[in-house]
Protein backbone atom coordinates (compact mmCIF):
# COMPACT_ATOMS: atom_id res chain seq x y z
CA UNK A 1 0.00 0.00 0.00
CA UNK A 2 1.28 3.49 -1.06
CA UNK A 3 2.55 5.61 1.86
CA UNK A 4 2.04 8.67 0.40
CA UNK A 5 -1.32 10.80 -0.41
CA UNK A 6 -1.37 14.05 -2.22
CA UNK A 7 -4.39 16.36 -1.66
CA UNK A 8 -4.64 19.57 -3.81
CA UNK A 9 -6.91 22.07 -2.30
CA UNK A 10 -8.81 24.79 -4.25
CA UNK A 11 -9.49 27.73 -2.09
CA UNK A 12 -11.55 29.78 -4.54
CA UNK A 13 -13.83 32.64 -4.43
CA UNK A 14 -17.60 31.30 -6.59
CA UNK A 15 -20.02 33.71 -6.97
CA UNK A 16 -23.56 32.97 -5.76
CA UNK A 17 -25.81 31.54 -8.05
CA UNK A 18 -23.34 31.30 -10.97
CA UNK A 19 -23.72 27.14 -11.78
CA UNK A 20 -22.15 27.12 -14.64
CA UNK A 21 -18.83 29.50 -13.88
CA UNK A 22 -18.45 27.84 -10.39
CA UNK A 23 -18.08 24.44 -11.75
CA UNK A 24 -15.70 25.69 -14.58
CA UNK A 25 -13.94 26.98 -11.41
CA UNK A 26 -14.09 23.39 -9.97
CA UNK A 27 -13.23 22.01 -13.15
CA UNK A 28 -9.92 23.91 -13.60
CA UNK A 29 -8.99 23.29 -9.95
CA UNK A 30 -9.78 19.28 -10.81
CA UNK A 31 -7.39 19.89 -13.57
CA UNK A 32 -4.33 21.41 -11.74
CA UNK A 33 -4.95 18.46 -9.03
CA UNK A 34 -4.21 15.91 -12.36
CA UNK A 35 -1.55 17.78 -13.20
CA UNK A 36 -0.06 17.31 -9.44
CA UNK A 37 -0.77 13.88 -9.29
CA UNK A 38 -3.37 14.68 -6.65
CA UNK A 39 -5.06 11.68 -5.19
CA UNK A 40 -7.96 13.98 -4.07
CA UNK A 41 -9.17 17.17 -5.45
CA UNK A 42 -11.48 19.20 -2.47
CA UNK A 43 -13.32 22.70 -3.01
CA UNK A 44 -15.43 24.10 0.19
CA UNK A 45 -18.57 23.73 1.70
CA UNK A 46 -21.58 25.01 -1.02
CA UNK A 47 -19.21 25.89 -3.59
CA UNK A 48 -21.08 24.77 -6.58
CA UNK A 49 -23.79 27.47 -5.50
CA UNK A 50 -22.14 30.19 -3.73
CA UNK A 51 -22.91 30.29 0.12
CA UNK A 52 -25.19 31.16 1.71
CA UNK A 53 -28.06 30.94 -0.66
CA UNK A 54 -30.74 31.64 1.74
CA UNK A 55 -34.01 31.12 0.25
CA UNK A 56 -32.81 30.62 -3.16
CA UNK A 57 -32.38 27.05 -2.18
CA UNK A 58 -35.91 26.00 -1.75
CA UNK A 59 -36.92 27.11 -5.33
CA UNK A 60 -37.28 23.62 -7.33
CA UNK A 61 -35.82 25.11 -10.81
CA UNK A 62 -32.69 25.85 -8.77
CA UNK A 63 -31.89 23.15 -7.57
CA UNK A 64 -32.77 21.29 -10.68
CA UNK A 65 -30.10 23.12 -12.43
CA UNK A 66 -27.61 22.55 -9.40
CA UNK A 67 -28.27 19.09 -9.65
CA UNK A 68 -27.65 19.09 -13.59
CA UNK A 69 -24.59 20.59 -13.43
CA UNK A 70 -23.54 18.52 -10.18
CA UNK A 71 -24.16 15.36 -12.36
CA UNK A 72 -22.04 16.64 -15.27
CA UNK A 73 -19.02 17.19 -12.99
CA UNK A 74 -19.67 13.50 -12.04
CA UNK A 75 -19.56 12.31 -15.24
CA UNK A 76 -16.01 14.04 -16.00
CA UNK A 77 -12.72 12.30 -15.78
CA UNK A 78 -9.74 13.45 -13.21
CA UNK A 79 -8.95 12.65 -10.28
CA UNK A 80 -11.92 12.10 -7.22
CA UNK A 81 -13.31 15.58 -6.58
CA UNK A 82 -15.18 16.63 -3.42
CA UNK A 83 -17.45 19.90 -3.80
CA UNK A 84 -19.96 21.16 -1.90
CA UNK A 85 -23.90 21.56 -2.67
CA UNK A 86 -27.74 20.92 -1.64
CA UNK A 87 -29.11 17.26 -1.71
CA UNK A 88 -32.35 16.29 -0.93
CA UNK A 89 -33.20 12.44 0.28
CA UNK A 90 -36.51 12.36 0.23
CA UNK A 91 -38.70 15.18 1.09
CA UNK A 92 -35.25 15.83 3.51
CA UNK A 93 -33.46 18.44 2.02
CA UNK A 94 -29.24 18.72 3.15
CA UNK A 95 -26.29 20.63 3.17
CA UNK A 96 -24.02 17.93 1.96
CA UNK A 97 -20.79 17.08 0.56
CA UNK A 98 -20.58 15.07 -2.75
CA UNK A 99 -17.56 12.84 -3.51
CA UNK A 100 -17.14 12.68 -7.07
CA UNK A 101 -15.46 9.54 -9.06
CA UNK A 102 -14.71 8.69 -12.57
CA UNK A 103 -16.91 5.45 -13.13
CA UNK A 104 -18.41 5.42 -9.13
CA UNK A 105 -21.59 6.73 -7.83
CA UNK A 106 -21.39 9.61 -5.91
CA UNK A 107 -20.64 9.67 -2.13
CA UNK A 108 -22.87 12.46 -0.15
CA UNK A 109 -21.51 13.39 2.87
CA UNK A 110 -24.36 14.93 4.71
CA UNK A 111 -24.10 17.53 7.62
CA UNK A 112 -25.02 16.79 10.74
CA UNK A 113 -24.59 19.97 13.12
CA UNK A 114 -26.20 22.80 11.46
CA UNK A 115 -26.02 26.39 12.83
CA UNK A 116 -28.35 28.21 13.76
CA UNK A 117 -26.75 31.68 15.60
CA UNK A 118 -25.24 34.60 14.56
CA UNK A 119 -25.82 34.83 10.52
CA UNK A 120 -26.72 30.99 10.20
CA UNK A 121 -30.44 29.76 10.49
CA UNK A 122 -29.64 26.53 8.83
CA UNK A 123 -32.21 24.68 10.62
CA UNK A 124 -35.17 26.75 8.59
CA UNK A 125 -33.83 25.56 5.28
CA UNK A 126 -31.90 21.98 5.80
CA UNK A 127 -32.62 18.44 7.76
CA UNK A 128 -29.77 17.26 9.56
CA UNK A 129 -28.12 14.33 8.37
CA UNK A 130 -26.91 11.04 9.87
CA UNK A 131 -23.07 11.18 10.95
CA UNK A 132 -21.51 9.49 7.29
CA UNK A 133 -18.59 7.30 7.85
CA UNK A 134 -15.08 7.65 6.07
CA UNK A 135 -14.31 7.81 2.85
CA UNK A 136 -11.90 4.95 1.21
CA UNK A 137 -9.82 7.36 -1.57
CA UNK A 138 -6.57 5.59 -2.71
CA UNK A 139 -4.07 4.50 0.10
CA UNK A 140 -6.26 6.59 2.80
CA UNK A 141 -9.55 6.86 4.67
CA UNK A 142 -10.75 10.41 4.51
CA UNK A 143 -13.21 11.94 6.84
CA UNK A 144 -15.42 14.46 5.73
CA UNK A 145 -16.88 16.57 8.62
CA UNK A 146 -18.46 19.26 6.84
CA UNK A 147 -17.87 22.85 8.94
CA UNK A 148 -19.73 23.06 12.49
CA UNK A 149 -19.70 19.02 12.34
CA UNK A 150 -16.14 20.13 13.40
CA UNK A 151 -17.00 22.30 15.91
CA UNK A 152 -18.11 19.52 18.21
CA UNK A 153 -16.50 15.90 19.19
CA UNK A 154 -19.08 14.00 17.92
CA UNK A 155 -18.92 13.66 14.47
CA UNK A 156 -14.80 13.79 14.63
CA UNK A 157 -14.75 11.36 17.44
CA UNK A 158 -16.98 8.79 15.57
CA UNK A 159 -15.30 9.11 12.39
CA UNK A 160 -12.23 8.66 14.11
CA UNK A 161 -13.75 5.07 15.87
CA UNK A 162 -14.85 4.05 12.50
CA UNK A 163 -11.58 3.99 10.95
CA UNK A 164 -10.78 7.76 9.46
CA UNK A 165 -7.26 8.34 9.05
CA UNK A 166 -7.03 11.92 7.39
CA UNK A 167 -9.59 14.73 8.51
CA UNK A 168 -10.77 17.18 5.70
CA UNK A 169 -13.23 19.51 6.84
CA UNK A 170 -15.09 22.22 4.02
CA UNK A 171 -16.11 25.33 5.60
CA UNK A 172 -17.96 28.42 4.29
CA UNK A 173 -17.10 29.89 7.30
CA UNK A 174 -17.28 34.00 6.88
CA UNK A 175 -15.01 36.22 9.16
CA UNK A 176 -15.09 38.04 11.66
CA UNK A 177 -12.47 39.88 13.83
CA UNK A 178 -10.22 37.35 15.99
CA UNK A 179 -12.20 34.46 14.53
CA UNK A 180 -8.92 32.78 12.94
CA UNK A 181 -7.33 31.81 16.42
CA UNK A 182 -10.61 30.44 17.70
CA UNK A 183 -10.98 28.51 14.59
CA UNK A 184 -7.38 27.10 14.76
CA UNK A 185 -8.45 26.65 18.54
CA UNK A 186 -11.41 24.46 18.09
CA UNK A 187 -9.30 22.36 15.08
CA UNK A 188 -6.77 21.41 17.52
CA UNK A 189 -9.16 20.23 19.87
CA UNK A 190 -10.63 17.77 17.45
CA UNK A 191 -6.87 16.53 16.49
CA UNK A 192 -6.19 16.20 19.90
CA UNK A 193 -9.16 14.03 20.84
CA UNK A 194 -9.13 12.02 17.42
CA UNK A 195 -5.25 11.93 16.73
CA UNK A 196 -5.62 12.65 13.33
CA UNK A 197 -4.10 15.40 11.05
CA UNK A 198 -6.71 17.72 10.09
CA UNK A 199 -7.22 20.16 6.83
CA UNK A 200 -9.90 22.91 7.37
CA UNK A 201 -10.31 24.87 4.07
CA UNK A 202 -12.75 27.41 3.20
CA UNK A 203 -14.35 29.61 1.00
CA UNK A 204 -13.30 33.46 0.08
CA UNK A 205 -14.73 36.32 -1.55
CA UNK A 206 -17.35 38.57 -0.88
CA UNK A 207 -21.41 37.34 -0.78
CA UNK A 208 -23.45 40.70 0.57
CA UNK A 209 -22.59 41.68 3.96
CA UNK A 210 -20.50 38.97 4.58
CA UNK A 211 -16.83 38.03 3.73
CA UNK A 212 -15.26 34.32 3.73
CA UNK A 213 -11.66 35.01 4.24
CA UNK A 214 -10.02 32.11 3.13
CA UNK A 215 -7.16 30.98 5.46
CA UNK A 216 -6.90 27.22 5.39
CA UNK A 217 -4.61 25.26 7.42
CA UNK A 218 -3.65 22.11 7.87
CA UNK A 219 -2.68 20.20 11.30
CA UNK A 220 -1.00 17.34 12.10
CA UNK A 221 -1.71 15.13 15.08
CA UNK A 222 -0.55 16.95 18.62
CA UNK A 223 -2.40 19.82 16.66
CA UNK A 224 0.78 21.05 15.10
CA UNK A 225 0.36 23.55 12.27
CA UNK A 226 1.34 22.00 9.35
CA UNK A 227 -0.15 24.57 6.58
CA UNK A 228 -0.79 28.06 6.63
CA UNK A 229 -3.17 29.67 3.16
CA UNK A 230 -3.08 33.48 2.88
CA UNK A 231 -6.58 35.10 4.14
CA UNK A 232 -8.09 36.70 1.61
CA UNK A 233 -6.45 35.19 -1.91
CA UNK A 234 -7.45 32.29 -4.01
CA UNK A 235 -5.26 30.02 -4.22
CA UNK A 236 -4.85 25.96 -4.87
CA UNK A 237 -2.63 24.34 -3.20
CA UNK A 238 -1.03 20.50 -2.94
CA UNK A 239 -0.67 18.93 0.58
CA UNK A 240 1.39 16.03 0.51
CA UNK A 241 0.96 13.24 3.45
CA UNK A 242 2.85 10.50 4.74
CA UNK A 243 2.20 7.50 6.61
CA UNK A 244 4.43 6.43 9.48
CA UNK A 245 4.88 4.38 11.92
CA UNK A 246 2.09 6.87 13.63
CA UNK A 247 0.21 7.39 10.81
CA UNK A 248 -0.54 10.70 8.54
CA UNK A 249 1.18 13.64 8.69
CA UNK A 250 1.28 16.51 6.35
CA UNK A 251 4.54 17.26 5.21
CA UNK A 252 6.48 20.29 3.69
CA UNK A 253 3.86 22.55 3.37
CA UNK A 254 4.06 26.24 2.58
CA UNK A 255 3.32 28.43 5.43
CA UNK A 256 1.50 31.53 4.54
CA UNK A 257 1.45 34.78 7.32
CA UNK A 258 -1.58 35.86 9.00
CA UNK A 259 -1.75 39.14 9.27
CA UNK A 260 -2.77 41.32 12.81
CA UNK A 261 -6.09 42.60 13.35
CA UNK A 262 -6.48 45.75 11.62
CA UNK A 263 -4.98 44.35 8.22
CA UNK A 264 -7.43 42.13 8.18
CA UNK A 265 -10.31 44.11 8.95
CA UNK A 266 -9.50 46.29 6.03
CA UNK A 267 -8.48 43.48 3.66
CA UNK A 268 -12.19 42.24 4.24
CA UNK A 269 -13.75 45.83 3.57
CA UNK A 270 -11.96 45.64 0.74
CA UNK A 271 -12.40 42.71 -0.86
CA UNK A 272 -16.48 43.40 0.06
CA UNK A 273 -16.36 46.39 -2.11
CA UNK A 274 -14.53 44.52 -4.93
CA UNK A 275 -16.48 41.74 -4.88
CA UNK A 276 -19.99 43.53 -4.46
CA UNK A 277 -19.37 45.43 -7.48
CA UNK A 278 -17.85 42.90 -9.73
CA UNK A 279 -20.62 39.79 -8.94
CA UNK A 280 -23.27 42.77 -9.26
CA UNK A 281 -22.12 43.46 -12.58
CA UNK A 282 -20.62 46.60 -11.98
CA UNK A 283 -17.03 48.22 -12.26
CA UNK A 284 -17.32 52.02 -11.11
CA UNK A 285 -18.31 53.53 -8.05
CA UNK A 286 -19.15 56.89 -6.50
CA UNK A 287 -19.58 58.49 -2.72
CA UNK A 288 -20.19 62.42 -1.13
CA UNK A 289 -16.58 63.27 0.10
CA UNK A 290 -17.50 65.95 2.54
CA UNK A 291 -13.86 66.37 4.14
CA UNK A 292 -14.49 64.23 6.72
CA UNK A 293 -12.88 60.98 8.51
CA UNK A 294 -16.08 58.84 7.39
CA UNK A 295 -15.88 59.51 3.55
CA UNK A 296 -12.49 59.66 3.36
CA UNK A 297 -11.61 56.28 4.62
CA UNK A 298 -14.74 54.54 2.19
CA UNK A 299 -12.70 56.54 -0.50
CA UNK A 300 -9.87 54.86 0.44
CA UNK A 301 -11.48 51.61 0.58
CA UNK A 302 -13.21 51.97 -3.13
CA UNK A 303 -10.18 53.31 -4.42
CA UNK A 304 -8.13 50.23 -2.99
CA UNK A 305 -10.95 47.84 -4.20
CA UNK A 306 -11.54 49.05 -7.81
CA UNK A 307 -8.76 51.37 -8.75
CA UNK A 308 -8.75 55.29 -8.10
CA UNK A 309 -10.06 55.90 -11.76
CA UNK A 310 -13.25 54.02 -11.24
CA UNK A 311 -13.94 56.15 -8.56
CA UNK A 312 -16.03 59.26 -8.53
CA UNK A 313 -15.94 61.72 -5.42
CA UNK A 314 -18.22 64.30 -5.07
CA UNK A 315 -18.21 67.75 -3.21
CA UNK A 316 -21.70 68.87 -2.10
CA UNK A 317 -20.99 72.22 -0.45
CA UNK A 318 -24.02 73.71 1.35
CA UNK A 319 -23.37 77.55 3.26
CA UNK A 320 -22.50 75.74 6.25
CA UNK A 321 -19.54 73.82 4.26
CA UNK A 322 -16.16 75.16 6.49
CA UNK A 323 -13.52 76.07 3.95
CA UNK A 324 -11.19 73.20 5.03
CA UNK A 325 -14.02 71.00 4.43
CA UNK A 326 -13.31 72.06 0.60
CA UNK A 327 -9.83 71.62 1.07
CA UNK A 328 -9.60 68.28 2.55
CA UNK A 329 -12.00 66.74 0.45
CA UNK A 330 -9.71 68.30 -3.19
CA UNK A 331 -6.57 67.04 -0.46
CA UNK A 332 -8.06 63.50 -0.19
CA UNK A 333 -9.04 62.98 -3.61
CA UNK A 334 -5.84 64.18 -5.22
CA UNK A 335 -4.10 61.94 -2.74
CA UNK A 336 -5.99 59.04 -4.32
CA UNK A 337 -6.02 59.70 -7.87
CA UNK A 338 -9.78 59.89 -8.11
CA UNK A 339 -12.09 62.11 -9.69
CA UNK A 340 -13.95 65.00 -7.58
CA UNK A 341 -16.18 66.96 -8.92
CA UNK A 342 -18.09 70.23 -6.90
CA UNK A 343 -21.51 70.72 -7.00
CA UNK A 344 -23.06 72.81 -4.97
CA UNK A 345 -26.39 72.43 -2.98
CA UNK A 346 -27.43 76.53 -1.62
CA UNK A 347 -29.72 77.35 -4.68
CA UNK A 348 -31.58 73.91 -4.48
CA UNK A 349 -31.79 73.73 -0.59
CA UNK A 350 -33.17 77.62 -1.08
CA UNK A 351 -36.08 76.50 -3.56
CA UNK A 352 -36.94 73.62 -1.19
CA UNK A 353 -37.19 76.05 1.39
CA UNK A 354 -38.89 78.94 -0.38
CA UNK A 355 -41.64 75.70 -1.63
CA UNK A 356 -42.19 74.96 2.04
CA UNK A 357 -42.20 78.01 3.80
CA UNK A 358 -46.33 78.72 3.06
CA UNK A 359 -46.36 75.45 5.51
CA UNK A 360 -43.68 75.88 7.82
CA UNK A 361 -44.91 79.59 8.33
CA UNK A 362 -44.45 80.77 12.15
CA UNK A 363 -42.29 77.52 12.85
CA UNK A 364 -38.52 77.81 13.89
CA UNK A 365 -35.71 76.29 11.72
CA UNK A 366 -34.82 72.60 13.48
CA UNK A 367 -33.72 69.13 12.47
CA UNK A 368 -35.71 69.45 9.16
CA UNK A 369 -34.20 71.66 7.69
CA UNK A 370 -30.49 70.18 8.54
CA UNK A 371 -31.80 67.03 6.94
CA UNK A 372 -33.33 68.67 3.58
CA UNK A 373 -29.60 69.60 2.97
CA UNK A 374 -28.81 65.45 3.50
CA UNK A 375 -31.69 64.55 1.37
CA UNK A 376 -30.50 66.92 -1.43
CA UNK A 377 -27.00 65.81 -1.52
CA UNK A 378 -28.32 62.13 -1.86
CA UNK A 379 -31.14 63.61 -4.68
CA UNK A 380 -27.83 64.52 -6.86
CA UNK A 381 -25.55 61.37 -5.80
CA UNK A 382 -28.39 59.16 -7.01
CA UNK A 383 -28.88 61.51 -10.06
CA UNK A 384 -24.98 60.54 -10.88
CA UNK A 385 -25.16 57.33 -10.20
CA UNK A 386 -28.18 56.68 -12.44
CA UNK A 387 -26.37 58.51 -15.25
CA UNK A 388 -23.18 57.40 -15.45
CA UNK A 389 -24.03 54.15 -14.10
CA UNK A 390 -21.97 54.45 -10.95
CA UNK A 391 -22.92 52.17 -8.00
CA UNK A 392 -23.56 54.56 -4.79
CA UNK A 393 -20.92 53.96 -1.57
CA UNK A 394 -22.38 55.26 2.16
CA UNK A 395 -20.32 56.23 4.57
CA UNK A 396 -21.66 56.03 7.92
CA UNK A 397 -20.09 54.25 10.71
CA UNK A 398 -21.33 51.55 13.06
CA UNK A 399 -21.66 54.18 16.48
CA UNK A 400 -24.14 56.95 13.70
CA UNK A 401 -26.13 53.57 12.86
CA UNK A 402 -26.17 52.91 16.17
CA UNK A 403 -27.39 55.75 17.41
CA UNK A 404 -29.59 57.17 14.76
CA UNK A 405 -26.90 60.06 13.76
CA UNK A 406 -27.27 59.81 9.99
CA UNK A 407 -30.28 61.03 7.91
CA UNK A 408 -32.06 58.41 6.74
CA UNK A 409 -32.97 58.37 2.78
CA UNK A 410 -30.31 61.09 2.96
CA UNK A 411 -26.49 60.32 4.10
CA UNK A 412 -27.79 56.79 4.13
CA UNK A 413 -28.48 56.23 0.82
CA UNK A 414 -26.19 54.59 -1.61
CA UNK A 415 -26.00 50.57 -2.54
CA UNK A 416 -23.26 49.41 0.14
CA UNK A 417 -21.70 50.53 3.23
CA UNK A 418 -17.86 49.23 3.74
CA UNK A 419 -17.66 50.46 7.59
CA UNK A 420 -20.95 49.92 8.77
CA UNK A 421 -19.54 47.73 11.09
CA UNK A 422 -16.68 50.05 12.03
CA UNK A 423 -17.28 52.21 15.48
CA UNK A 424 -16.16 55.70 14.94
CA UNK A 425 -12.37 55.33 17.19
CA UNK A 426 -11.67 52.20 15.46
CA UNK A 427 -12.28 54.52 11.89
CA UNK A 428 -9.90 56.87 13.32
CA UNK A 429 -7.38 54.38 13.42
CA UNK A 430 -8.04 52.43 10.55
CA UNK A 431 -7.20 55.77 8.89
CA UNK A 432 -3.41 55.64 10.39
CA UNK A 433 -3.18 52.13 9.93
CA UNK A 434 -4.02 52.97 5.50
CA UNK A 435 -1.67 56.03 5.70
CA UNK A 436 1.45 53.38 7.32
CA UNK A 437 0.93 50.74 5.27
CA UNK A 438 0.64 49.45 1.75
CA UNK A 439 0.18 45.75 0.51
CA UNK A 440 -0.15 44.96 -2.74
CA UNK A 441 -3.58 44.11 -2.50
CA UNK A 442 -4.26 47.54 -2.57
CA UNK A 443 -5.37 49.32 -5.90
CA UNK A 444 -4.40 52.60 -4.71
CA UNK A 445 -1.60 54.47 -3.90
CA UNK A 446 0.87 53.83 -1.41
CA UNK A 447 1.88 56.37 1.50
CA UNK A 448 -0.35 58.94 3.53
CA UNK A 449 -3.73 59.29 1.48
CA UNK A 450 -6.05 60.97 4.34
CA UNK A 451 -4.52 63.79 5.79
CA UNK A 452 -3.50 64.62 9.02
CA UNK A 453 -6.07 67.49 9.59
CA UNK A 454 -9.11 65.04 8.52
CA UNK A 455 -8.58 62.73 10.94
CA UNK A 456 -7.67 64.79 13.85
CA UNK A 457 -10.21 67.59 13.46
CA UNK A 458 -13.72 68.20 15.67
CA UNK A 459 -16.21 65.59 13.89
CA UNK A 460 -19.64 67.54 12.19
CA UNK A 461 -22.01 66.73 9.81
CA UNK A 462 -22.11 70.55 8.71
CA UNK A 463 -25.48 71.51 8.63
CA UNK A 464 -26.02 74.05 10.74
CA UNK A 465 -23.25 76.85 11.71
CA UNK A 466 -20.69 75.94 13.98
CA UNK A 467 -21.82 72.04 14.82
CA UNK A 468 -20.30 69.13 15.88
CA UNK A 469 -21.06 65.86 16.98
CA UNK A 470 -20.40 66.22 20.24
CA UNK A 471 -23.06 68.73 20.61
CA UNK A 472 -25.51 65.78 20.13
CA UNK A 473 -23.59 62.51 21.25
CA UNK A 474 -20.93 62.02 23.95
CA UNK A 475 -17.49 61.96 22.86
CA UNK A 476 -16.84 58.96 20.52
CA UNK A 477 -14.36 57.15 23.29
CA UNK A 478 -17.14 57.16 25.63
CA UNK A 479 -20.06 56.56 23.42
CA UNK A 480 -18.14 53.86 21.77
CA UNK A 481 -17.39 52.09 24.78
CA UNK A 482 -20.94 52.41 25.70
CA UNK A 483 -21.85 51.04 22.73
CA UNK A 484 -19.73 48.18 22.81
CA UNK A 485 -21.35 47.56 25.94
CA UNK A 486 -25.07 47.54 25.03
CA UNK A 487 -24.44 46.07 21.27
CA UNK A 488 -21.31 44.16 21.36
CA UNK A 489 -21.78 42.44 25.29
CA UNK A 490 -24.95 42.54 25.79
CA UNK A 491 -24.02 44.29 28.90
CA UNK A 492 -27.22 46.21 31.52
CA UNK A 493 -27.09 49.66 32.14
CA UNK A 494 -26.32 48.80 35.71
CA UNK A 495 -23.06 47.15 34.33
CA UNK A 496 -22.26 49.80 32.39
CA UNK A 497 -22.74 52.33 35.14
CA UNK A 498 -20.67 49.78 37.30
CA UNK A 499 -17.58 50.38 35.22
CA UNK A 500 -17.50 53.96 35.97
CA UNK A 501 -20.24 55.58 33.05
CA UNK A 502 -22.88 58.17 33.67
CA UNK A 503 -25.99 56.54 34.16
CA UNK A 504 -27.62 59.62 32.29
CA UNK A 505 -25.47 59.27 29.16
CA UNK A 506 -26.38 55.17 29.60
CA UNK A 507 -29.50 55.20 29.33
CA UNK A 508 -29.72 58.37 26.54
CA UNK A 509 -27.48 56.46 24.35
CA UNK A 510 -29.42 52.89 25.23
CA UNK A 511 -32.89 54.97 24.09
CA UNK A 512 -31.19 56.23 20.94
CA UNK A 513 -29.90 52.63 20.13
CA UNK A 514 -33.35 51.34 20.33
CA UNK A 515 -35.19 54.19 18.71
CA UNK A 516 -32.77 54.34 15.90
CA UNK A 517 -33.90 50.37 14.62
CA UNK A 518 -36.14 51.76 11.76
CA UNK A 519 -33.34 53.02 10.18
CA UNK A 520 -30.92 50.65 10.47
CA UNK A 521 -33.67 48.23 8.69
CA UNK A 522 -33.74 50.32 6.27
CA UNK A 523 -29.87 51.00 5.61
CA UNK A 524 -27.66 49.70 2.81
CA UNK A 525 -26.02 46.46 3.36
CA UNK A 526 -22.38 46.63 4.90
CA UNK A 527 -18.77 44.60 5.57
CA UNK A 528 -19.50 41.98 8.66
CA UNK A 529 -15.98 42.73 10.83
CA UNK A 530 -18.09 41.50 14.23
CA UNK A 531 -20.09 39.03 15.44
CA UNK A 532 -22.58 41.46 16.43
CA UNK A 533 -22.78 43.99 12.87
CA UNK A 534 -26.19 44.92 12.31
CA UNK A 535 -28.64 42.90 10.40
CA UNK A 536 -28.75 38.78 11.03
CA UNK A 537 -26.16 39.35 13.99
CA UNK A 538 -28.32 41.33 15.71
CA UNK A 539 -32.22 41.18 15.37
CA UNK A 540 -34.38 43.41 17.23
CA UNK A 541 -37.40 44.50 16.84
CA UNK A 542 -38.99 48.55 15.25
CA UNK A 543 -41.50 48.98 17.34
CA UNK A 544 -40.17 48.52 20.98
CA UNK A 545 -41.15 50.04 24.48
CA UNK A 546 -38.49 47.85 26.52
CA UNK A 547 -36.04 50.05 28.37
CA UNK A 548 -33.62 48.52 31.07
CA UNK A 549 -34.86 49.65 34.23
CA UNK A 550 -31.76 49.21 36.25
Amino acid sequence: MSDRFRLTVAQLNPVLGDLAGNAEMARAARRAGAEAGADLVVLPEMFLTGYQLQDLVIKPAFLADVWAHLDALAGEDGPPMGIGAPWRLGAALHNAYHILSPGAEPVRILKHFLPHKDVFDEYRLYTPGEISGPVRIGPARIGFPICEDAWYPDVTETLAETGAEILVVPNGSPYYRDKQELRQSLMVSRVVETGLPLVYFNLVGGQDDQVFDGASFALNPHGVLAAQFPPFAECIRHLDFERGAEGWACIGAEMDPVPDGWEQDYNAMVLAVRDYWRKTGFSRALLGLSGGVDSALVATIAADALGPQNVRCVMLPSRHTAATSLEDARAVAAALGCRLDTVPISEARAAVEATLAPLFAGLAPDVTEENIQSRLRAVFLMALSNKFGEMLLTTGNKSEMAVGYATIYGDMAGAYNPIKDLYKTRVFQTCRWRNANHRGWMKGPAGPVIPERVITKPPSAELREDQRDEDSLPPYEILDAILEGLVENDRSVEDLVAAGFARETVKKVENLLYISEYKRFQSAPGTRLTRKAFWLDRRYPIVNRWRDGS
